[in-house]
């Protein structure tokens, strides 16, 4: 079937003069907010319906990003025979990695850890936090942000998110704090800032620390700083589905020199840079093998993180004033986000009421694998019953607090965005080109022009 592409200024032209495309007069009402250049096609039968899709054999940029590079200097580190970051201190690939990471965030110092789970844990110990205390943050997050505050034996108090950008509520994080509160985490989901402006000033007014869970965020920017970079020290992972990645791997940033000694130290099973057995710690050390690999990755870094943030610009501005799916809100001062993941909110009202699973398989036929995230808001985990059940909770938390932490585990925003959340996987598809994009928008419009046909996907 011919193409035949309609903007919105021109399909509101049409609709006045009475004559609608046959194809569309059906699915798409008038004062339905679809933006200016968003090009619906006249595309026929859902293929989830026995049409033809859409989008056939899409192959997006494979991530992680391999090239020779990145292989001969691995090679060299196996052919060097010094694999442990204390074979060469100063002038290993750890050693080297840490310094250049600092470099990119602007910050005095940099220590690497195994993963940023335990880049989130060192940070919580080298604070001197533990049994009695209490850190706030958000329940829509990996469960590694939970396990940095109970691997310490304190206490994670979850708060409610904001609907529009899937970021803990500061609103709710103010109510929370008391005597026995510590810290907040504010977690950068998808790579894209939380409200810090709001967060660092509850954290002034109570004297609290700020842990920025940037583990998704790198490069990201928010009022002309890196996260990472705003609060007391900024948490990253280099996983293997993060925009700068490893396999596995964490690092700790900070303008604090002390603070990050203290890292160095919890971080190396509590031995000081000065070879003393100072205080109580895991054995969190990144190897030469995964510096080697983040060393390379860094070379790109940054053009990557240019292409991802102009696709995502893209996206949103085809999708501007389109109520079926609204991306995720940027808070003010966001000039550029990581984008681990370009997500979106689905409001299953402007769908003739469809469940999201039944849009997914829609979008999928037409050749754009679309998804959910986070199943569970982690307030929603048999965790929680866990730790109550703890002899060290029942000693450090008195039954009132332990009973109040079970009743706050009513969350229903963040149990919102868990049931709505519809995401392109980004690490990859967000290196791709501006046609790659158009195919992701005309496929997601195509089964809105369908939207009545929707409750015949089974």
């Amino acid at each position: 079937m011919k193409s035949n592409k309609v903007s919105r200024r021109s399909f509101l032209t049409t609709v006045s003069a009475g004559t609608v495309v046959a194809a569309t007069a059906s699915a798409i009402k008038p004062m339905e907010s679809i933006s200016n250049n968003i090009y619906v096609k006249e595309s026929g039968k859902l293929a989830a319906l026995g049409g033809e899709p859409l989008v056939k054999g899409k192959v997006w940029p494979a991530w992680p990003y391999v090239d020779e590079k990145i292989v001969e200097r691995v090679t060299h580190v196996i052919r060097s025979g010094k694999w442990n970051r204390i074979d060469n201190p100063s002038a290993g690939t750890v050693a080297t990695f840490e310094r250049e990471y600092a470099k990119l965030m602007g910050v005095k110092g940099c220590v690497t850890t195994g993963s940023g789970t335990q880049a989130l844990h060192t940070v919580v110990e080298a604070m001197g936090f533990g049994p009695g205390d209490e850190i706030i943050t958000s329940p829509y997050t990996d469960m590694g942000t939970i396990s940095a505050i109970i691997s310490a034996r304190a206490l994670p108090v979850m708060v409610d998110l904001d609907k529009e950008s899937f970021q803990l509520d500061p609103a709710w994080v103010a109510k929370k704090v008391n005597k026995n509160t510590k810290a907040i985490i504010p977690v950068h989901m998808m790579g894209q800032p939380a409200d810090l402006e709001s967060i660092m000033s509850i954290a002034k007014k109570h004297n609290l620390k700020v842990i920025e869970d940037a583990c998704q965020a790198h490069l990201a920017v928010y009022q002309g700083k890196k996260l990472g970079t705003i609060g007391d020290a900024g948490c990253f992972s280099f996983q293997t589905s993060k925009t700068i990645c490893c396999g596995e791997g964490g690092g700790i940033i900070s303008n604090n020199e002390q603070l990050l000694d203290n890292c160095y130290t919890v971080m190396n099973h509590g031995t000081s840079k000065k070879g003393s057995h100072a205080t109580i710690g895991p054995k969190y050390r990144m190897n030469e093998f995964e510096a080697a690999v983040l060393l390379e990755q860094l070379t790109r870094a940054e053009e990557q993180f240019e292409t991802r943030n102009r696709n995502a610009a893209y996206l949103s501005s085809k999708l501007k004033g389109f109520k079926g799916l609204v991306p995720q809100k940027l808070y003010k001062g966001t000039t550029k986000g990581s984008f681990y993941l370009y997500t979106m909110a689905y409001h299953k009202e402007h769908w003739n009421n469809a469940h999201r699973n039944v849009f997914l398989k829609a979008v999928a036929a037409e050749g754009i694998s679309l998804s959910p995230y986070i199943r569970n808001g982690l307030h929603r985990e048999p965790w929680t019953d866990n730790i109550l059940a703890r002899k060290e909770y029942q000693t450090m938390y008195t039954p009132e607090r332990r009973q109040q932490f079970k009743a706050d585990l009513n969350l229903p925003n963040c149990d919102w965005v868990c049931d709505n959340m519809v995401m392109l996987w980004a690490s990859g598809p967000l290196l791709a080109t501006q046609k790659d994009m158009d195919d992701v928008i005309n496929a997601i419009m195509k089964v809105y022009e369908n939207r009545d046909k929707l409750h015949l996907i089974s």
